[in-house]
């Protein structure tokens, strides 16, 4: 039995099955673990959601931001963006049971192996992981609730970018879906910055990348380490608690594997082509 984390795929089907051809992947014995952003800007969302989906238990994925944003646009509250490409999924004779199955997605899971949790975006600096945990689940409730369209409908935008625990109604949703699913950069005090998309080291001033800024808060727990993907330009990076595997597969980069069941970090990739220009 092996079990696998695999970054953003972006519907990109026929790089995920190189990468589990590459791996040897058994859904019998194996399991997979997926930092989300499975649909969104690649080629086949209505096949990788059915391959996927076809997996049963062998397979848990997070929600990303373009899943969140997929399923608004399927319920009629989210606009559609010139570089979607969810035709195939839209249009599918099986899109409610697709649609059924990523909107019951977590936000936040823990594989079986090590000391693992897995996002799609990061923690946000100011959240214990307790605190994360207890949002994830509020979340999740209510995006398996019978008023998603609603929910979804109301969670676009960048404020409130500060916590705190008196925030109610879609403030509240709105910063921990922005926390879980496209956070990258904060400030010092814990403000989610979403200004700048770029490499740490050309980052503007007080840019921290959220790790860091957990870092400066003391909430890097040193007995858990964070798996997540969503930021492409920063690709595959490790540190103290902390694991990034989004390797631009959607850009022509490479789709990547972390072995979770090894005491330090190893990685299996596959080469992809190129199906969008970043921007």
């Amino acid at each position: 039995m092996a079990h696998y984390a695999i970054g953003d795929i972006h519907a990109c089907l026929s790089s995920l099955k190189a990468l589990l051809g590459k791996l040897d992947f058994d859904p019998a014995r194996d399991t997979l673990w997926l930092t989300g952003d499975l649909v969104g800007r690649g080629p086949e969302p209505a096949e990788t959601l059915r391959f996927l989906s076809s997996l049963g238990g062998a397979v848990e994925a997070v929600l990303g931001n373009h899943d969140i944003h997929c399923l608004a646009v399927a319920a009629g509250t989210g606009r559609r963006q010139r570089r979607d490409e969810l035709d195939s999924l839209l249009e599918a004779p099986d899109r409610e049971s697709l649609l059924e199955w990523l909107r019951h997605r977590p936000l936040m899971t823990r594989p079986p192996v090590g000391d693992w949790v897995l996002v799609h975006a990061g923690v946000p600096p100011t959240w214990s992981l307790s605190d994360a945990w207890k949002a994830a689940g509020e979340l999740e409730s209510r995006l398996r609730g019978p008023d998603w369209q609603t929910l979804l409908a109301n969670l676009y935008g960048n404020r409130p970018d500060r916590w705190t625990p008196t925030l109610t109604g879609w403030d509240r949703w709105r910063y921990v879906i922005n926390g879980f699913t496209r956070m990258r950069y904060c400030a010092a005090d814990g403000q989610l910055l979403f200004d700048y998309k770029g490499p740490p080291e050309e980052a503007p001033p007080d840019h921290w990348p959220w790790y860091e800024a957990r870092r400066l808060n003391g909430l890097m727990d040193d007995n858990t380490r964070v798996i997540a993907g969503h930021w492409s330009r920063l690709g595959r990076r490790t540190g103290p608690g902390y694991v990034m595997l989004d390797t631009g597969c959607l850009w022509g980069g490479q789709l990547t594997a972390l072995h979770l069941d090894e005491p330090s970090p190893r990685f299996t990739t596959v080469d992809c082509s190129a199906r969008q220009v970043p921007g």
